[in-house]
C-alpha cells in the first residue's frame, strides 16, 4: 500500500510517499480502506523528534492519526461493524499510522461517521473535535450561561470549541486575529477579540472557563480573569503551566487543567449528532493528497491555517 512515513527525526523533507506492507488486523480489530486523514499539530512535532523519549526509535514511521474510511475487513471478534460501515476516529498520535492507504482500528475506539459530510471533512473532527468536547464539558463541566472564552479560536481546536460551547447555551468570547474576526463572528461567538489590540489577561470582564487552544497563554496571567470557581485549560503542556496544574486543586478555587482528547465512541458519537443537526460543522482551510503531506505539514507549522488540514487518499 501507498502510505507516508519517515526514517528519522527532522524536516518535512524526511516525509517519503511510499510502498509499505498492508496491516493485517487482529481479531478485535478493523482494517480500515482510508479515505482522508488531517494535520494535527502534534502529528509534525512528532516528526521533528520532539517527543521522542515517548515515541522511541523505531522506524518507519507512517504520519498521521485522524481517519475516516470504509471498513473492508473485521476480525473475528467485532461485532458493532461490518464491512462497508463508514467510520471515523483517531489513532495514538504517538503511533501514527492515518497517512495510508490502509490502517488497522481497534473496535473499542470507532464510532460510524456522519452522513451529511465527506469523508475530508470527518477526518477533520476527531482530535480536534474531541480536544474541544472533552475540555469544555469534562474538565470545564460548561453549562448554559456559563461565560467562555476561546483563545485561538479559528484554530483547528478553536473552532470547534466555539460551535460546541453555542451549542451548549454558553457565552462564548473568541480570541483571534484581525483578519478572521468575522469568521469566528459566524461560528457563533458572542464577543470576538483581536489578540493583536487587547489582552483579554488585562481585561476587567472575567470567565467560568478559559480554554487556551492555542496554549499560548499561562495559568499565572489567566487567573486573574478567572471567577472564583473558574478553570483554565490548555491543549499543550508547559513549564509555566505544570506546578498550577500540579497545585491549584490544594491552594485555589480556581484550577488549571491539560486536556488530552481520548477517542470515546459515545463522543464521537455527540459529535456526529451535532453534526447531522447542523450544530456544529467542520471547517477544512485546504486539501491535500496522501503525495503531498509534507507540504501539508510545512502549511501546519506557519500557524496560519483556519479550521483543519485535511489529507485525502485516492480510492
Amino acid at each position: 500500500m501507498k502510505a507516508v512515513a519517515f526514517d528519522r527525526y527532522g524536516s518535512a523533507e524526511e516525509l517519503q510517499y511510499r510502498e509499505l506492507s498492508k496491516p493485517i488486523a487482529k481479531s478485535n480489530e478493523l482494517l480500515i480502506k482510508v479515505r482522508a486523514s488531517s494535520v494535527n499539530p502534534v502529528d509534525w512535532k512528532i516528526r521533528q523528534g520532539n517527543l521522542q523519549l515517548l515515541t522511541g526509535f523505531k522506524f518507519p514511521r507512517i504520519v498521521g492519526s485522524d481517519i475516516s474510511g470504509v471498513v473492508v475487513e473485521v476480525g473475528r471478534e467485532v461485532t458493532k461493524f461490518q464491512p462497508g460501515d463508514e467510520v471515523y476516529t483517531f489513532l495514538n498520535p504517538l503511533n501514527g499510522g492515518a497517512c495510508a492507504e490502509y490502517a488497522v482500528v481497534p473496535e473499542s475506539i470507532a464510532a460510524i461517521k456522519p452522513k451529511n459530510i465527506t469523508h475530508a471533512e470527518a477526518a477533520a473532527v476527531p482530535i480536534a473535535g474531541l480536544t474541544a468536547l472533552q475540555a469544555l464539558r469534562d474538565l470545564g463541566e460548561i453549562k448554559a450561561g456559563k461565560k467562555v472564552l476561546i483563545n485561538g479560536a479559528s484554530g483547528g481546536v478553536g473552532i470547534f470549541a466555539v460551535q460546541l460551547a453555542k451549542a451548549l447555551n454558553a457565552e462564548v468570547t473568541g480570541v483571534c486575529s484581525a483578519q478572521n474576526r468575522e469568521f469566528v463572528k459566524n461560528l457563533g461567538a458572542d464577543i470576538v477579540l483581536d489578540y493583536a489590540e487587547i489582552d483579554f489577561t488585562k481585561q476587567p470582564k472575567k470567565y467560568d472557563i478559559i480554554l487556551d487552544a492555542v496554549g499560548k497563554q499561562t495559568f499565572a496571567k489567566c487567573e486573574k480573569v478567572l471567577q472564583s470557581e473558574g478553570v483554565y485549560i490548555s491543549t499543550l503542556p508547559s513549564f509555566e503551566n505544570f506546578f498550577p496544574m500540579l497545585t491549584s486543586w490544594f491552594l485555589s478555587s480556581k484550577k488549571a487543567q491539560l486536556i488530552v482528547a481520548k477517542p470515546k465512541p459515545d463522543d464521537l458519537g455527540f459529535l456526529r449528532e451535532l453534526i447531522e443537526s447542523e450544530q456544529t460543522r467542520p471547517i477544512v482551510d485546504r486539501t491535500y493528497s496522501l503525495a503531498e503531506v509534507a507540504a501539508a505539514h510545512t502549511y501546519s507549522q506557519t500557524g496560519r491555517a483556519v479550521g483543519k488540514i485535511a489529507i485525502v487518499i485516492d480510492s
